[in-house]
């Protein structure tokens, strides 16, 4: 029996008030002026994951990032001291983009000592001080300590690595993801590193993706081969078990067991044979006692949790494995959307095959979704509506786009103060 508690009030929208009830408009998602300022308000001011810490592993390990949304490119790297740093992908000389491969707008990984522009030979330590000056005599009133690498603010919570651009953040770290994200302090992520990973490039605005995975609303019209019988039903909807808000972050829990959704006349031939497949693995190894913040609403059974972190990171919890997306805007209308799949390291082959095949049945519900998105921000950029109802299961689509409404307009208010 599945077991959960709505709130008083009724609904869950109406349990915050603030959001409102009535009909909600898209221009956040249409308009080149919007994203203009939401470049500022939002990606220049908000703390941004780009990675977790197993992609610089080692001293001396880095990796790099493009940002588009910020018009940056950043290196992180571990430095001597162990910790991780973050800095502009910028030559201090003239400007030249300081780590790159093939391409100079993909990403570049590997592990230096130091790092040296191809293009002048001036080189940086770990911790972004420059070393060396080819000819340094012949500079004017020159001195290296002057001309170190331009720091991004930087830190990690629970593996997660974060950046912002804003050289003062108003908040630390851990005062931004605030105490419903922080109530994972001691979910296992460091021991689940096997990773599967693949990137989208899709012609939507990012938050138009990122509404399809904060409401369970339309699984059972557009996902009806991944539902089970009882859901397929007319009517029969599906209702998710716990939402809640938490400043400009958002979680959505939904009841389950390890084999829900799984009804095996619905499943493809390969998840019956490798008993893997929409919701991971059907068994996982034991990573230890789960944090009770993953389950903030109580549900029993409890299936999945997926924890929304403004603007653009969500982390979606099966208990013994998880799934991290990133949605990076990269004009008001297209975005990259990045998807890793995190298990245990498998101890067997077998194990090995039911990752691969959870992460491939993962992909292809994840492209049922992308596959809307063009016809969506088409339908949207006409123009002719823009006032949409939604249901109490799209609260937390409701609170996105109130939130990042909210940041642009607070970012014009101190622009006017100071006079801008």
């Amino acid at each position: 029996m599945v077991q959960w508690t709505k709130p008083t009030e009724g609904s869950w929208t109406e349990h915050y008030p603030e959001l409102g009830t009535g009909p909600v408009s898209f221009r956040d998602s249409t308009s080149p002026e919007f994203y203009e300022l939401e470049r500022e308000a939002v990606f220049k001011r908000a703390w941004l994951n780009v990675a977790r810490v197993e992609e610089t592993p080692l001293v001396g390990s880095y990796v790099t990032k493009e940002i588009e949304a910020a018009r940056a490119s950043i290196i992180l790297v571990r430095g001597s001291d162990n910790h991780i740093r973050a800095f502009y992908n910028l030559c201090r000389h003239r400007g030249n983009k300081l780590v790159w491969s093939d391409f100079a707008d993909q990403q570049a990984s590997g592990v230096r000592e130091t790092f040296e522009c191809r293009q002048c030979g001036w080189r940086y330590s770990l911790d972004g001080s420059l070393t060396h000056v080819p000819e340094d005599s012949r500079f004017f009133g020159f001195d290296r300590a002057d001309y170190g690498l331009v720091p991004v603010q930087c830190d990690v919570w629970n593996g997660f690595v974060f950046i912002n651009f804003d050289p003062e953040p108003r908040q630390n770290l851990r005062e931004f993801l605030g105490p419903m994200i922080t109530g994972l302090d001691d979910y296992p992520f460091g021991k689940l590193t096997e990773r599967y990973d693949w990137v989208a490039h899709n012609n939507s605005n990012w938050k138009i993706f990122a509404d399809a995975f904060q409401e369970y609303y339309h699984v059972p019209a557009l996902h009806t081969q991944q539902v089970p019988p009882e859901v397929r039903k007319p009517n029969a909807g599906f209702t998710c078990g716990h939402f809640q808000l938490d400043g400009p972050h958002r979680v959505v829990s939904t009841a389950g067991t390890r084999r829900w959704l799984l009804a095996p006349e619905y499943m493809y031939p390969i998840e019956r044979a490798t008993q893997s497949g929409l919701v991971g693995p059907w068994r996982t190894p034991d990573i230890g006692e789960l944090p009770a913040g993953l389950n903030p609403g109580g549900i029993e059974p409890w299936g999945i949790s997926n924890f929304q972190i403004f603007p653009n990171t969500e982390i979606l919890i099966y208990g013994g494995w998880y799934l991290l997306y990133r949605y990076w805007p990269t004009s008001h209308n297209t975005h990259r959307f990045e998807a890793y799949t995190y298990f245990h390291p498998a101890r067997t082959v077998r194990e090995r095959i039911e990752h691969e095949v959870a992460a491939v049945v993962l992909k292809e519900f994840a492209l049922q979704d992308a596959g809307m998105l063009g016809g969506t921000q088409a339908a949207l950029e006409y123009g002719v509506v823009d006032d949409f109802p939604l249901s109490d299961q799209e609260i937390l689509v409701r609170h996105l786009h109130k939130v990042a409404v909210e940041w642009v307009d607070d970012y014009q208010r101190e622009r006017n103060k100071v006079g801008v």
